[in-house]
């Protein structure tokens, strides 16, 4: 039986990047992933890493999240196809317009500096923007990535520190034993960590049952389309009060969009897009880009994300087991705060503390009478 500093369940980019800081600092570590590194939510997504709009208990780990990233080239050999385009989110009504002056007040507290745009602003510095945008919040930072090369990117890097890292491997169950964590794999074989990280994605709470820590986590599969390629015209990453649908071009030219959701079957594993949506999320589009009304669409795809009741993820310690940390439900918006999910659970797992402010992810949160709630933008 193999025995490790620390086990890891999930590879998604949170898990690998945990992966990764733990091996950089000489731990011996398993890092288990039932398919393919980055396979699910951490592959699937939009592709977005910004920090604005984001609920203000994420907001300290977007921060740290936001210099890794700039730094990934040198941290893992791939800057993972990272370009600073800005972020821009847009108000469709005088509501939504003060929702986002609001939400920069609080953005400023985290020294996180957003513009805001007036509509003739908007028009001048966006001309191909359409009328149903009647301003905006800008953040030059932010940007976007390649959401299926980041992931197995952060695994081979651990890997190439010692890492162990075991692709298509299922933990069916674990418990605490002497001491250990001891955790069956659908092989037969077992292995033991001192600690465990549980970064499991939309599985993650099921995992957190096996030692008595009980939350209900939902799942949910962003239905996601892409365009033939266009002439370059669309400047940042571009989102929407509510979230409906968001947007963005990539270098090659093609514009990638998501707006509702597919079908997802945690059981089976299973999830496919839903032809009504991506029809209903088209016309979104169009309508803050009427300039893609001609363009192909060539894909749609989804994958499986676990979501959290009050739309932020459980991070920190468990409450009922020493040793086991949990970092799961990111509701969809987990791929920018992945890099520093492992750094923060990396150091949790060696000193027990971060300097980073989760504690409004603890898991303890569901147990009280009030929890954190979603902000209006």
């Amino acid at each position: 039986m193999n025995r490790f500093d620390v086990a890891i369940i999930g590879g998604g980019l949170a898990g690998c990047s945990a992966a990764f800081h733990l091996s950089k600092r000489g731990a011996s570590v398993a890092l288990l992933e039932r398919g393919r590194c980055g396979a699910q939510a951490s592959g699937v997504n939009f592709g977005g890493v910004r920090r604005q709009g984001r609920h203000p208990a994420e907001l300290g780990i977007a921060q740290r999240s936001h210099a890794l990233w700039k730094d990934l080239a040198r941290l893992i050999g791939t800057d993972g196809e990272f370009r600073t385009t800005g972020h821009l989110k847009l108000a469709r009504s005088p509501d939504e317009m003060a929702d986002l002056e609001a939400y920069r007040e609080t953005a400023r507290t985290f020294d996180l500096e957003l513009e805001l745009l007036d509509t003739k602003s908007l028009r001048a510095r966006y001309p191909y923007l359409g009328q149903a945008a009647q301003g905006g919040s800008f953040c030059p930072g932010d940007g976007q990535a390649n959401p299926r090369i980041v992931a197995p990117a952060f695994s081979r890097a651990a890997r190439a520190l010692g890492a162990t890292v075991l692709e298509n491997t299922e933990v069916v169950h674990g418990r605490r034993d002497d001491g250990d964590f001891r955790l069956e794999l659908a092989s037969g074989q077992n292995i033991r960590a001192r600690r465990l990280l549980n970064m499991a994605g939309a599985w993650g709470a099921r995992i957190a049952a096996w030692f008595g820590d009980i939350v209900q986590e939902g799942v949910m599969a962003p239905n996601m389309c892409v365009t033939e390629p266009l002439p370059q015209f669309i400047g940042p990453a571009l989102g929407v009060c509510g979230g409906d649908v968001y947007i963005r071009q990539v270098p090659q030219g093609s514009v990638i969009f998501g707006a509702g959701y597919g079908l997802a079957d945690r059981d089976r594993v299973f999830a496919r897009p839903l032809a009504d949506v991506t029809a209903a999320g088209a016309r979104l589009a169009v309508s803050i880009i009427p300039r893609l009304a001609d363009a192909l669409l060539v894909r749609t795809w989804t994958g499986i994300e676990g979501t959290m009741p009050d739309g932020i993820p459980v991070m920190g310690p468990s409450p009922s087991t020493e040793g086991l940390f949990h970092a799961f439900g990111f509701t969809g918006h987990g791929f920018q705060l992945g890099p520093a999910a492992g750094a923060v659970m990396a150091e949790l797992a060696l000193d027990g503390e971060t300097p980073t402010e989760i504690g409004a992810l603890a898991f303890t949160r569901f147990n009280r009478s009030s929890t954190a709630t979603r902000t209006g933008c």
